[in-house]
């Protein structure tokens, strides 16, 4: 076998100070492993940043947008695997054994399957079709914690800089060089937006979006209706 290889955790990270301790404790036996944890904070004003110092081997600011925040943390990573993880996401425990079969194998990229943290049954029903859609299509979601070959992200120019369905346009490339190392491993996934939102409301919001990107309206429409669907919720 192979020297070791080498993974970078990007984490992306924006008015997280409730949960980004736990989420980057989960994360020391990779950094005692070896492997690097990334946080790239967007400007948040609740300590976020200094919340994470001590527990990542980087903190680095950018501007606002997962895409933006998971393209500067690529710039600056050293692994030869890129892992990026969402703040509410948690990896499994046998996270890196999965990572090695991946290196190992002829696969440019791969996901986890993903477990939504909540007990109701629609949420394991949503969980399952987002797994069978993801392994039909080959398309990938960010909360499925998306991992790639450094050489393969740098070649393709890392996400484009969209404010939405960036992990989709970036999956449909990286489809063109290989179907996805598809790990049956659980990434278990906050399932606070479900739950304080309405599980089918929210089904029919993110499915409404999907079509209609697919359809060719602009990142930008799509976002700005995703955010007047938020409000709305709030008022």
């Amino acid at each position: 076998m192979s020297d070791p290889f080498s993974l970078s955790i990007i984490v992306p990270v924006w008015m997280e100070a409730g949960g980004i301790v736990e989420t980057l404790e989960a994360l020391q036996p990779l950094r005692s492993a070896g492997h690097e944890v990334i946080v790239v904070d967007a400007g948040s004003t609740d300590g976020s940043a200094g919340l994470a110092a001590p527990l990542a081997d980087r903190v680095i600011q950018s501007g606002q947008g997962r895409a933006v925040q998971m393209n500067a943390g690529a710039s600056v990573a050293k692994g030869d695997v890129l892992l990026f993880l969402h703040a509410d996401t948690r990896l499994p425990v046998d996270v890196q054994a999965c990572l090695e079969d991946f290196f190992y194998s002829n696969k440019a990229w791969g996901r986890f399957d993903v477990r939504l943290s909540g007990r109701g049954a629609m949420l394991g029903v949503v969980a399952w079709f987002m797994n069978r859609r993801s392994r039909l299509t080959g398309i990938c979601t960010g909360d499925q914690a998306l991992f790639v070959r450094r050489s393969v992200f740098e070649a393709l120019q890392g996400f484009d800089q969209l404010p939405i369905m960036e992990d989709v346009e970036f999956s449909r490339r990286l489809c063109r060089i290989s179907r996805p190392f598809c790990v049956r491993s659980l990434v278990i996934t906050d399932s606070r937006r479900w739950e304080q939102r309405g599980v089918w409301r929210t089904i029919f919001l993110m499915w409404r979006l999907r079509w209609r990107y697919w359809r060719g309206e602009s990142p930008e429409s799509l976002v700005h209706s995703y955010r007047s669907d938020v409000r709305n919720d709030t008022d």
